[in-house]
């Protein structure tokens, strides 16, 4: 009887602690640059025709000297054809990364975000609570600032381990985190036309692929879907490295084949932003792919209307719409580069597993590995 009256108090407690259902979103109430519903409307009412086509390409993981060769040799030097760099977002686990590349990348213009430090299994993401999402995301923030001396108020995005959500909770914890935007949520209902970036302010029309997905009225909270390609055989897939039925490893006309369609499933709809999200092993497994995925940039690099962005200016855009003529006439952004004070620490003892780590650092040497609630290793 007891611990049956005890439950039916936590029981209680809990429901009592969930949100409340976000309300069917009134766009004469969600209006930019702070609130937008979640459709396939083209931001600001603009013509498909005359709006530029963002490109987003990410990459997951730690960052290695190993894959580091392989973003110099895709990225380095590549313009738009308005003449200003191009974007790409990583989204970056902590272990095993070189600190000192992930300086590279930043003071090379590319935006850095967070894919946790962890990195664990899947059910553990599922069933985060708060206080542990704080711990893998907030403590990555500090984790990155200190010892790749990039600004912490320049990481701005976050995708969850294996796309797993986590209902309300990782929302909550992007608010209290100073986190703009999620980048882990998979759409296949919304592909044809494409699902636009918008904010949870109201409740989402997205299908949920990975639940638990979130419920609340979560404001200032930016979705940025992650739009399903199709594979050869018709299946969607999440990540362009997903796909079922890809072209043969070293069919580089089949691949070129392949990326072009589905970009042009948003370059001839809506034009909301193409994502290209890979595992850079992709590369070194597939030469067909590489040879046919350098193609398609110098491609796209020279169409006037089409531009690779990272993620967090694909949001600013959205922000304030504009045509792709005045978007043009911009200026290109530009980066302060933050000054790397080299280390290289060996033999760092690790909390986590019976290892000792190496670290590659912007920053003096930590006593210890750093780890969940001890970002700076002390």
């Amino acid at each position: 009887m007891r611990i049956a009256f005890v439950f039916a108090l936590l029981l209680s407690i809990s429901l009592a602690s969930e949100l409340p259902l976000a309300e069917e979103c009134d766009p004469d109430i969600c209006t930019l640059p702070q609130c937008l519903c979640s459709s396939t409307a083209i931001p600001g009412n603009l013509a498909a025709s005359r709006i530029p086509q963002f490109v987003l390409l990410t990459f997951n993981g730690a960052v290695t000297s190993t894959n580091t060769l392989t973003y110099r040799r895709l990225l380095s030097g590549r313009r738009n054809s308005n003449q200003c760099p191009i974007g790409t977002t990583f989204f970056v686990s902590h272990e095993y990364t070189d600190y000192q590349l992930l300086n590279e990348l930043y003071n090379n213009g590319f935006e850095i975000a967070l894919h946790s430090i962890t990195n664990t299994n899947q059910s553990y993401f599922a069933n985060a609570d708060y206080e542990t999402l704080m711990l893998e995301f907030d403590d990555q923030k500090k984790l990155i600032s200190h010892f790749a001396s990039i600004p912490v108020d320049q990481l701005k995005g976050i995708r969850m381990p294996f796309l797993q959500l986590a209902g309300n909770t990782s929302f909550e914890m992007m608010k209290d985190a100073s986190i703009l935007y999620d980048n882990s949520w998979p759409t296949i209902n919304f592909k044809s036309p494409p699902l636009w970036p918008y904010t949870l302010d109201f409740a989402s029309i997205q299908d949920c692929v990975t639940p638990p997905c979130p419920t609340a009225s979560l404001p200032g909270s930016w979705v940025v879907p992650m739009v399903a390609w199709t594979d050869l055989q018709g299946n969607p897939c999440a990540m362009a490295d997903s796909c079922f039925y890809p072209p043969d490893s070293y069919d580089e006309n089949g691949w070129f084949r392949f990326l072009v369609k589905n970009f042009e499933n948003h370059y001839l709809s809506n034009r909301a932003p193409f994502p290209i999200h890979l595992q850079e092993g992709y590369f070194r497994e597939r030469p067909g792919f590489e040879a046919a995925f350098i193609r398609f940039l110098n491609m796209i690099n020279s169409m006037s209307d089409v531009f690779m962005v990272n993620t967090l200016e694909a949001i600013e855009w959205i922000q304030n719409p504009v045509s792709a003529g005045e978007y043009i006439a911009q200026s290109c952004r530009h980066v302060v580069e933050e000054r790397c004070r080299p280390s290289f620490c060996p033999s760092l003892i690790a909390p986590h597993k019976e290892e000792n780590f190496y670290m590659s650092i912007c920053n003096t040497c930590p006593a210890t590995y750093p780890w969940l609630g001890n970002p700076f290793g002390l």
